[in-house]
């Protein structure tokens, strides 16, 4: 089960945050929070961390749930680093890939 939620996430990070020459998926904007756009690929990768977490084990739960706190937080502007939500994605699919060997 986790295997599968580290592929949809990938999958989902490639194409929602890193273009791919030849494919060409429109990147919906749902709604704005303080005039930041809000897509469809964050809330499905939202969707699939919070998925991810119920399955972890409960340390494991902790750290991506802190995670995910900043993550959404870099999503909605109020940490205004360059790459942090980019970064933030990276480290839970890393974290997600460690916890299967653990």
């Amino acid at each position: 089960m986790i295997v599968t939620i580290i592929v949809i996430l990938i999958i989902l990070w490639f194409l929602g945050y890193m273009p791919i020459t030849g494919i060409s998926i429109p990147n919906l904007v749902l709604f704005t929070v303080n005039n930041h756009a809000i897509t469809l690929w964050e809330i499905l990768i939202l969707a699939v961390i919070a998925w991810a977490i119920g399955i972890l084990p409960r340390p494991f739960q902790a750290v991506a749930s802190i995670l995910l706190l900043l993550w959404i937080l870099s999503v909605l502007g109020i940490f205004a680093i360059t790459g942090l939500p980019n970064i933030l994605v990276i480290v839970i699919i890393i974290a997600l890939i460690l916890s299967i060997f653990r």
